[in-house]
């Protein structure tokens, strides 16, 4: 990450915030930002039972146009003391640290990361999606655990950073968790209960979507240094790829992808970052069980957006929220959520999924056994598929090898 990235802040923010910095729920975004407009309800199997009486010090890396750092309740978790936060712009640094009651703040990540030292036992990094790998691998560096939002990395040019991030994990024994919201969507949950319960059998097919309508009005949502516009599909993949990766913590094996051109200056003339013509991509991948997925991006398709998965197996399906199969194999199988503690905000952000993220995370660092949903491996085999499949893109489809990674 360039070093250019302190001299820089977008617009300005105003958010309100609660006076009681543990009970507080994070502000809303500016406007209505796709995935955190989500109207939502869901019913838990019983209350949160609490399992360690410790806390993890977590420092917080970025505020942003979307409040990311905010608003996957770190600071309303009893196993969290946030310690520290950081933020490019120093008045939404200021923000988020009194949002999640920091005690210290930073001008950079850093910064934060390299001087914490002991005081600090790991990080979310929320921050610009080109920086979120080289700053994953810096903290690992450091001894800290760590999650990041997502992609897991961005883009071809950073494909050499994958071996390194599985290599950093293995040596250090620390936590890596990707914050892919899809993993804990409801229907993600139910599937992948189903799938470990053999409820699908062989899995055969499986479709994933993610509509976002960008550029509306001829508006895009802020971001560093433009790193959103013009940005190919399918390298920011893993909201649709996760409704395989997520349930069956399988991988791609090869993918053909077909990208649509659109009038759209930005994408006719490639007059963007990335040099690319794609404003909606749609992958056809082989799995690693020998079944297939159709998995979509789309930038460019007004009247719909959201995210939304479906699986069919030799034994049973799940689409539109629902199972048809062999009952017997989910017989007394739990297809709801488990609770949260209480201050967790169970709101309609991505599905409801960010504050179970956060849980899952806290408990791979405390609870001896427990393996994080979005490991390393699952976070790579679910990114870097989608670099491979804007490269098959732009070659009219050609099929191509994904490479794969494993713990």
């Amino acid at each position: 990450m360039n070093i250019t990235r302190k001299n820089f802040f977008i617009g300005t923010f105003a958010a309100t915030a609660a006076m009681n910095l543990k009970a507080a729920k994070a502000p809303e975004p500016v406007g209505k930002i796709q995935g955190f407009d989500e109207s939502f309800e869901s019913k838990t199997d019983g209350p949160w039972e609490p399992f360690s009486d410790r806390k993890v010090r977590v420092g917080i890396a970025g505020y942003g146009v979307c409040t990311f750092g905010a608003v996957f309740f770190f600071q309303n978790h009893p196993n969290v003391e946030v310690v520290a936060a950081t933020d490019l712009d120093p008045e939404r640094c200021a923000k988020l640290a009194q949002i999640v009651g920091a005690k210290r703040t930073y001008p950079s990540a850093e910064e934060m990361i390299d001087k914490e030292g002991k005081n600090m036992d790991a990080v979310f990094i929320a921050t610009d999606a080109a920086s979120h790998a080289d700053l994953v691998l810096r903290a690992l560096d450091r001894g800290y655990h760590v999650c990041s939002a997502v992609p897991a990395l961005l883009g071809e040019r950073q494909l050499d950073r994958a071996p390194k991030m599985v290599e950093a994990v293995k040596k250090t024994g620390l936590v890596y968790a990707l914050f892919e919201t899809t993993a804990f969507r409801p229907q993600t949950i139910a599937m992948r209960r189903i799938y470990e319960k053999g409820g699908f059998g062989e899995m055969v097919y499986t479709e994933g979507e993610y509509f976002h309508l960008n550029n509306p009005g001829g508006k895009d949502i802020g971001s560093y240094k433009g790193w959103r516009t013009g940005l190919p599909p399918q390298y920011y993949p893993t909201h649709s790829n996760g409704f395989y990766t997520c349930v069956t913590h399988g991988h791609f094996t090869e993918v053909s992808c077909i990208g649509t051109t659109d009038p759209h200056p930005l994408y006719r003339d490639r007059q963007n970052p990335y040099q690319n013509p794609f404003r909606s991509e749609v992958a056809f991948f082989k799995t690693s069980e020998g079944g297939t997925a159709r998995m979509t991006v789309a930038w460019g398709l007004p009247g719909y957006h959201g995210e939304l998965g479906r699986c069919f197996g030799t034994k049973g399906c799940f689409r539109n929220d629902r199972y048809a199969g062999d009952n017997s194999l989910i017989k007394g199988l739990k297809l709801i959520r488990t609770g949260l503690p209480a201050g967790m905000v169970n709101n309609g952000h991505h599905g409801g999924s960010h504050p179970y993220l956060t849980d899952d995370f806290l408990r791979a660092i405390l609870v001896p056994g427990h393996k994080v949903c979005v490991d390393v491996a699952t976070a790579l085999n679910t990114t870097v598929s989608g670099v491979y499949a804007h490269l098959s893109a732009l070659k009219g489809g050609e099929t191509l090898k994904i490479p794969t990674f494993s713990l």
